[in-house]
């Protein structure tokens, strides 16, 4: 982990736009400097691209620019390596828990990328403990809590290792208690974050820097409390 060139950007986006089919502009023309280590929060009402642009991180979709993670560029050549370095945790944790017990959900990950067995077992000991479910190793996924399985849906990213963690609305749906250890790995996490959240209570806890986005592009960019405090820009907006 953090193998990166020192003094590269985390995540470089020069010029970046995205169409979902039937041209539908999700994003338009951004550009984004996120350096290494930095916990990045990303605000705008529905529809705004946020999570369009969580899937760009990690090669999910591919858009027109120049997106550079660590350097490298975003596309099919670098798709492997792109997805090591990026883990991208959904919103819903169905949508990543999948298989018959959390051991084989957290180990999927750097199983396909052949990592030994008892190397396999360690991570996905570690990835447990770091977010709490130590001893969850057998149990399926259907029979936790959702706070639960939000964190067991950390645990699958963090098992390979990633330098960017990319998160989508982590703690919306949770109890005060899930939401309370989510924030505390993520302020505890030293690596790479970018944040989607409409809990602005949240990001102010976990994050220096915030991004608004509003209809596919950029409309503001800087220290969280500088701009949250700016009234004017927050009513200019639709239901942040």
């Amino acid at each position: 982990m953090f193998e990166h060139i020192k003094n590269t950007p985390a995540i470089l986006f020069n010029d970046v736009s995205f169409s979902y089919p039937g041209n539908i502009k999700a994003l338009k023309s951004i550009n984004l400097k996120i350096n290494n280590g930095e916990k990045v929060g990303i605000i705008g009402p529905n529809g705004s691209g946020k999570s369009t642009l969580l899937n760009l991180l990690n090669g999910s979709y591919y858009g027109s620019g120049k997106l550079l993670i660590n350097g490298i560029e975003v596309n099919k050549k670098t798709d492997k390596q792109i997805k090591s370095i990026v883990g991208v945790v959904f919103q819903n944790p169905d949508d990543q828990l999948f298989c018959p017990t959390i051991f084989e959900d957290v180990a999927f990950g750097p199983a396909n990328y052949d990592i030994v067995e008892k190397e396999l077992d360690k991570r996905v000991a570690e990835s447990l403990k770091e977010v709490g479910l130590d001893g969850y190793e057998e149990r399926s996924s259907g029979h936790l809590s959702f706070g639960e399985k939000k964190l067991a849906s950390i645990a699958s990213i963090i098992s390979m290792h990633p330098d960017i963690v990319a998160m989508d609305e982590p703690v919306s749906n949770l109890d005060h208690s899930h939401r309370r250890k989510i924030i505390n790995w993520i302020k505890k996490s030293q690596r790479t974050i970018v944040v989607t959240s409409h809990d602005l209570g949240m990001l102010l806890e976990t994050c220096h820097r915030v991004i608004i986005l509003n209809k596919g592009k950029t409309v503001a960019d800087g220290p969280i409390l500088e701009i949250l405090s700016n009234q004017q820009l927050l009513l200019s907006l639709i239901h942040i």
